[in-house]
Formats: C-alpha cells, sequence, structure tokens
C-alpha cells in the first residue's frame, strides 16, 4: 500500500441497540480505489459516513493526510469544521447523485467551487472544462430532468471534481443503473479520481463494480471481514 491518505482506528458507533460499527481498523493508500461491501445493515454506509465526517463516532479516530500540509484528525473536528473540510477536500458522489433540479448541469458543477469562495466567471469555465471531460459537452445548459440517469451521475462525478478533492467517496453511486450505464458512469468515475491520482472509496452491492477497484473490503454486523480483505 502506498502512504495513507486515510486511516481509522478502533472505530465504533451505536444507533440505538443496534452496533453499526464494532471497533473498524482500515488504512487506505493515496491513488488506491477501495470498494466497501456488505448486506444491507452490514455498517457499511456507516463506516463510509464516519470516514467522510458526516457522522462522528462514539468512539475511535480518523486521520486525513492531504497531499500538502499536516495531517487533519477528522473525529476531533467539531461539526463547522467538518463541514468546511467536507466542502473543500473530499468529494461526494451518491446513488441519487442529490443534484438541484432547478440548475443548469454546468451551474450545478460551479455550485461546488462557488461556495468555497471561487468568482462564477471563473467556477463555470472550470466547471464546463469537467463536463466536457466526462463527455458531457454540449449539454452544460440542460437541467437535471432533461439529462438520462448516466448522464447525470457523471455531472454529480464532476462536481465532486470541481474543488480538487483529493479523496472521493461514492455511496452506491450506479445502484439506480443498468448494467451497460453502470460501467460507463465507473469509467468516468475511476478516470477521474484514480486516474488523476486521487482517492476513490465507494460502497456497493455490486460484485462488478467491487471488480473494477483495487481492493474490497467486506463489512458484517460492523466489523471487517479479515479474510475477504482482498489487494
Amino acid at each position: 500500500m502506498s502512504v495513507p491518505v486515510i486511516e481509522a482506528h478502533a472505530l465504533s458507533k451505536t444507533f440505538g441497540m443496534t452496533r453499526a460499527l464494532a471497533g473498524v481498523d482500515l488504512a487506505i493508500g493515496r491513488g488506491e480505489s477501495v470498494a466497501i461491501m456488505g448486506a444491507s445493515g452490514s455498517g457499511k454506509t456507516t463506516l463510509l459516513h464516519v470516514l467522510a465526517g458526516i457522522t462522528a463516532p462514539d468512539a475511535g479516530s480518523v486521520v486525513f493526510r492531504p497531499a500538502e500540509g499536516a495531517p487533519i484528525e477528522v473525529t476531533a473536528l467539531g461539526e463547522s469544521a467538518r463541514s468546511r473540510l467536507r466542502r473543500e477536500r473530499f468529494g461526494f458522489v451518491f446513488q441519487q447523485g442529490l443534484l438541484i433540479p432547478e440548475l443548469t448541469a454546468v451551474e450545478n458543477v460551479a455550485l461546488a467551487s462557488m461556495i468555497n469562495g471561487v468568482r462564477r466567471r471563473d467556477a463555470v469555465p472550470h466547471a464546463a472544462s469537467w463536463l466536457a471531460a466526462l463527455g458531457l459537452a454540449g449539454m452544460e445548459e440542460r437541467r437535471i430532468g432533461e439529462l438520462s440517469g448516466g448522464q447525470a451521475q457523471r455531472v454529480a462525478i464532476a462536481r465532486a471534481q470541481a474543488t480538487g478533492a483529493e479523496l472521493v467517496f461514492a455511496d452506491e453511486p450506479t445502484g439506480a443503473l443498468d448494467s451497460q450505464t453502470s460501467s460507463e458512469v465507473m469509467d468516468a468515475l475511476l478516470w477521474s479520481t484514480t486516474g488523476q491520482g486521487r482517492t476513490l472509496v465507494v460502497v456497493t452491492h455490486d460484485p462488478d463494480v467491487a471488480a473494477r477497484c483495487t481492493r474490497t473490503i467486506a463489512v458484517r454486523d460492523g466489523r471487517i471481514i479479515p479474510s475477504a480483505v482482498a489487494a
């Protein structure tokens, strides 16, 4: 493994009577694509959310090591600092995209940069370049409802990359797509992340998606199954 970009130690998280994470240790190398698999309720999505600073664990730590600057202990940050970290350093792609339907494709992508202080006149051309790179040239002014499911997911991928995120988290990014479109979306996701020297962590139930990643981690009952960790 290369130098870890993110490490987790002894992560635990309980929701009511359900133990979602039970002492998880995990290190993900810079430039890796890691698939996290498991049955519904296994803890895989909770693990992704804790790594990304969306959810705070009950115990344990997560450390993010950016390419430049000192390591950041994600679990030691307050909510506002974690929110800023997510905006500036991490990218996200979800199953439904979570795009804003009232905005055009290019506006959805540019918004990620504008929230971080980039002027619109700079953010829009940058967003358009990402859309073009992902095969959406000429579709910049279409609203999300005018795009196919695969096209909308590529807009979400462009949005995740527009801020220069070193680490991208994807939660079932192909879950609502047919097999052909799923393959095309994974092509785009891998090209825009590991293909650019960035890191991808993807939660999936699809073994074909997992097979495209450099490593697969299986989660069951809030624990990583040692025998199912594949390099």
